[in-house]
């Protein structure tokens, strides 16, 4: 039987060199004929017509020789140089083409391209063009927006084959800058339903212009980098201790910002997952009685974001502790961590004033403030050994903790940004385990490194539970709801306006979804600030919905509001809340209570409560509609609501 597979096999053999023989020269031949980016050009696209709604489009392209096309079309943007990956429409298969652009926003300036794609997989684009869309009324913009189509649960699209179409599928501890050329650039956790990014590079980047359609451009490291594992036992050996020959690496929770005109930094997370003892792989079977090793935070620098070369620079800064080399560990309920700043998480300000500082730190004993050389990126004074950070307590400044006395908390991945408006520095903490119960709080100082406050007073510089709760699981009706909502990025459009991004995640065990709670979907929020200077993130996700005035009339009737207070582990779930016409609240939790608007602040206030209003999307409705949503605190209390009827 072997043997005759084996006569099968060299015939089968034979056949196939004979068939690529004849395929090699077909294609040979017929190269010469395929155009080439050079062969095409496309004039300059003309206007036909314009609406308050929509631009009909008209192209003409020339081609040199034969041509293999695959599709034309026009692609546009609110921001010049729009390509296929901002919003494309395609258009009939003539030489002379055209196509309308529907959706669109009234008396709004568009960017459009023509664009064709030829044979090997490359796009020819047209000169660009500006076109205005007509003025509508209020009632026009809302009735012409057309919300996102993309669904949550994106399993049938996670795979590695399909990243072109994720958008924000498989993001997770995102961070996001604008850039020069106007695009946001998004980067993040090494995470991915079904681990599909795994070997395929670290730091994961994707691009919009929107805020609502994104780019995957791919991974910004290709793998760790020397100066890791070479620093690593260096230091393995002035502790006495040999050194690992493979360690395991974690590619965590980077940072990118702009530091100045054309010049970008991204401050990353590399832990090892070795003991330190053995610098055995950590499984309860090689615990060696000792906690696993430091995590470490370096830097990288790109001048072109949108080439996606990121220059690697180097060490930073490493966990470090007050235990000296007491790195012992009882067992694996041991909670009196070893590393007292643990360096992952990093988060980058630049001051009012044009200082530099890293703030990082989780779990172990709490968030530090570590200032920077603004030339160089790194540590402004010496750091000194890791292991005896009392001799020389160079690894930063403590800032945030949820109990001095308590070396394992649950807090982790701090955010900050500076309001010039409010004039107050603002840091975001995730709490809790981040599959559900993760949550988002805030705190406020108006120095750099504190005290920082919470919203009832607290000083979370010396230790205290920080309030207000800014995300937490919840659960709109029609819905799974989302949990695991934390570790954020805020970031401005340099308009005024803030956003809130982070992952958010499926509740377990979804009927009909496999591993429903590893869905881990990109998330951005609008941010509106209190009277009093507190940011509140909207309930609902950002749409690009038309924020046209909100009338008195249109807050009348039935809402979904959420008492959006600590819960560990448990989804906030909506109840109906009715607003009457006579400014009384006709049912729900503040039933019997009065309401009242300030239509120029966008304000509610109901049972006392002040709620800022925006327009968002409906992401519970089907088909997705724009709706208004509200945000707003009272004491330890958050409150979230939506517009149903």
């Amino acid at each position: 039987m072997g043997r005759n597979f084996l006569q099968l096999s060299n015939k089968a053999g034979l056949s196939l060199l004979i068939i690529c023989i004849f395929l090699f020269v077909s294609c040979k031949d017929d190269n010469k004929n395929l155009p080439q980016t050079e062969d095409v050009t496309i004039e300059t696209p003309v206007v036909l017509d314009v609406t308050g709604s929509s631009i009909q489009l008209q192209a003409t392209l020339s081609l040199t020789g034969d041509a293999v096309l695959s599709k034309r079309g026009f692609c546009y943007s609110t921001s010049a140089n729009p390509t296929i990956y901002n919003i494309a429409v395609t258009a009939n298969a003539d030489k002379t083409f055209s196509a309308t652009l529907d959706g669109l926003l009234a008396n709004t300036t568009y960017y459009i391209r023509a664009f064709v794609n030829i044979y090997n997989g490359e796009t020819v684009y047209s000169p660009e063009i500006e076109a205005t869309t007509a003025e509508a009324t209020q009632d026009e913009q809302l009735a012409q927006y057309k919300a996102p189509t993309y669904a949550d649960n994106y399993i049938s699209i996670a795979a590695w084959s399909m990243r072109s179409q994720w958008n924000l599928a498989n993001v997770h501890d995102p961070t996001v800058m604008k850039a020069d050329d106007g695009y946001y650039y998004m980067y993040q956790t090494d995470a991915s339903y079904g681990n599909v990014t795994d070997g395929h590079g670290h730091f994961h980047a994707r691009r919009s212009k929107d805020l609502v359609n994104w780019e995957y451009m791919g991974s910004t490291m290709d793998a760790a980098p020397d100066w890791v594992k070479t620093k690593l036992n260096e230091m393995r050996t002035e502790m006495g201790l040999a050194p690992i020959d493979n360690p395991s690496y974690g590619f965590w929770a980077p940072v990118a910002r702009k530091v100045a005109a054309g010049k970008y930094r991204m401050y990353y997370s590399i832990p090892i997952n070795n003991y330190i003892k053995t610098g055995a792989a950590n499984t309860d079977a090689n615990f060696d009685n000792s906690w696993t090793e430091r995590a470490f935070i370096g830097m990288m620098e790109t001048s072109d974001p949108a080439g996606n070369v990121w220059e690697d620079k180097g060490y930073v800064v490493c966990s470090s502790t007050d235990k000296n080399l007491n790195w012992s560990r009882n067992s694996l309920n041991d909670w009196n961590a070893y590393f007292k700043w643990n360096a992952i998480d990093p988060t980058y300000i630049i001051t009012k004033t044009g200082d530099h500082w890293l703030i990082y730190g989780s779990w172990h004993s709490g968030i530090v403030a570590l200032q920077l050389n603004p030339e160089t990126g790194m540590p402004l004074n010496t750091l000194g050994s890791p292991w005896d950070i009392n001799a020389l307590p160079g690894y930063g400044t403590l800032v945030a903790t949820r109990s001095i006395s308590n070396r394992w908390q649950g807090s982790e991945a701090p955010e900050i940004i500076y309001n010039p408006a409010t004039d107050y520095y603002y840091l975001f903490t995730a709490y809790d385990e981040l599959s559900v119960a993760y949550n988002t709080r805030v705190c406020r100082s108006k120095n750099i490194t504190g005290p920082f406050t919470g919203i009832d007073g607290t000083n979370i510089t010396t230790g205290g539970d920080m309030y207000p709760v800014v995300t937490h699981p919840y659960k709109f009706n029609n819905s799974y709801g989302w949990v695991g909502i934390s570790h954020c990025a805020i970031f401005n459009d340099e308009n005024g306006n803030w956003f809130y991004s982070s992952q958010g995640r499926f509740p377990a065990d979804i009927a009909g979804i496999n591993a429903s709670n590893a869905i881990m979907m990109g998330q951005i929020r609008s941010i509106r600030w209190t009277s009093d200077g507190w940011p509140v993130v909207m309930p609902e996700r950002y749409g690009a919905v038309p924020q046209v005035p909100i009338k008195e009339s249109e807050l009348i009737g039935n809402w979904e509001h959420i008492d959006l207070s600590y819960n560990y582990g448990k989804q906030d779930a909506s109840s109906i809340m009715t607003l009457g016409s006579d400014h009384k609240i006709t049912a729900g939790t503040w039933q019997g209570g009065t309401w009242s608007y300030d239509a120029g602040k966008q304000i509610l206030t109901a049972n006392g409560v002040e709620l800022c209003l925006q327009r968002e999307v409906n992401w519970e409705a089907s088909p997705r509609i724009p709706t208004i949503v509200y945000a707003g605190y009272n004491a330890k209390k958050t409150y979230w609501g939506k517009k149903v009827e």
